[in-house]
């Protein structure tokens, strides 16, 4: 059974063993991460938000395909008690009428502008009783259901992330933390046949033989792909996009209402800035939309990046504007504040594809078939949750050389 290196453990990274976990053996399985805490970037501070179709042609596929999956593993596993997920109704919200059509198009996050321009509009006889209670509205506002209980939910990332990497641990699944993969090696045939990782804490160093490599980084990917095959020529076009976030308890968001399902609310605040508010199950209310492209990156292994105090001032005075019709700034509970780097691609689109051999640099080979490969998974952007478990079992299935149970063929580069 060929031995598989995963580098980068967030959701694709996870998700990929966990799939890959069922149909080998998970001591052939290794996971390394280089962040001291685990999920401190995207995986963990994202808004864990699921769609079923809202997604671009490329990817419409492994949309469904995940918005299932999500599915599926919450009733299998108890994923609302022990992960948050929950069927959601989402609404597209303006405190004041629009002057026209909303604008559509899959660049709505590089522009500022709302998820929701993506969705179309679900016919609802009773809008007043699809907004949430703890939405603050104002006369003449508009209220649009873009999303109900069959197409749109959400999850709790971290906690769905934990969950899955317990099961790898469980099932043997070796995880190297936190490591580097520093180089690779070849056999007399220059087939690549180990990695090189490197622990952090003990500076000492194993070589794991290896025939399948799998680089699913986030926003580091490029970076690893690059430091592993240095006489390549392939650049991996994954970039950086900074999102602030800020979790808060209100006294509007409680059991009660949780009962009755919960809500995703997008709106827009200003030119640049169209928040994401999510009510999570467990009270938590989760509140996004600050993106930065001119953040730099941290370095790979620098643990959490600390938000800027600025962004996270006015994700609080949103959460004081929206939070329910008498709410303060003293009447929230601040849970935690988050900045996490999505990966993202100048397409717009993920890449979940096996790198040709004569793109891994002069002298570098792998084994053919399912016995070897090098392959990349990143750039998912706002959607690596909701595409997360999709992808990983697709990427699997490629490495395993198992019939692909999504369409990912315009998800090269």
């Amino acid at each position: 059974m060929s031995t598989t290196v995963i580098i980068g453990a967030g959701i694709i990274g996870v998700s990929t063993a966990y799939y890959l976990s069922e149909h080998q053996p998970g001591s052939t399985i290794h996971l390394v991460e280089a962040s001291p805490e685990l999920f401190s970037s995207a995986s963990g501070y994202a808004g864990g938000f699921l769609a079923k179709d809202w997604h671009a042609p490329a990817t419409a596929s492994l949309g469904a395909l995940g918005f299932e999956l999500h599915r599926l593993l919450a009733e299998k596993h108890g994923g609302r008690e022990r992960w948050g997920y929950s069927p959601t109704t989402s609404i597209s919200y303006t405190a004041r009428p629009s002057s026209g059509p909303r604008k559509r198009g899959d660049d709505w996050l590089r522009e500022g502008t709302s998820r929701a321009d993506v969705a179309a509009a679900v016919a609802a006889d009773d809008l007043e009783g699809k907004a949430p209670k703890w939405l603050r509205r104002v006369a003449g506002d508009e209220v649009e259901v873009i999303g109900d209980h069959d197409s749109t939910a959400q999850v709790d990332p971290l906690a769905l992330c934990q969950f899955l990497l317990g099961e790898c641990l469980g099932r043997g699944v070796q995880l190297h933390h936190p490591a580097t993969a520093i180089s690779i090696a070849k056999d007399v045939r220059d087939e690549l046949s180990s990695v090189c990782i490197a622990d952090t804490k003990s500076s000492t160093e194993v070589d794991v033989p290896a025939t399948r490599v799998i680089i699913a980084a986030g926003a580091w990917s490029g970076q690893v792909f690059s430091s592993l095959f240095r006489h390549s020529g392939l650049k991996i076009p994954v970039g950086s996009l900074a999102g602030h976030s800020l979790v808060v308890r209100s006294p509007r968001w409680h059991k009660e209402l949780e009962a009755s399902g919960c809500h995703a609310v997008y709106t827009t605040a200003a030119p640049g800035y169209s928040p994401e508010i999510y009510a999570r199950i467990g009270g938590h209310i989760y509140i996004a939309g600050l993106n930065s492209a001119t953040l730099p990156l941290p370095e790979a292994g620098g643990g959490k990046a600390k938000p800027r105090e600025g962004d996270i001032a006015r994700l609080k005075e949103t959460a004081a504007d929206l939070l329910g019709p008498e709410v303060g700034a003293d009447d929230l509970e601040g849970v935690r504040e988050g900045l996490c780097f999505r990966p993202v691609t100048p397409s717009g689109r993920p890449i979940v594809a096996r790198v040709r051999d004569e793109d891994l640099g002069i002298g570098v080979k792998t084994r053919p078939g399912s016995e070897g490969g090098v392959f990349v998974a990143a750039g998912h952007g706002p959607w690596g949750i909701s595409l997360g478990l999709a992808t990983g079992m697709v990427l699997a299935e490629m490495v395993q050389g198992r019939e692909l149970s999504a369409d990912v063929g315009r998800l090269g580069w």
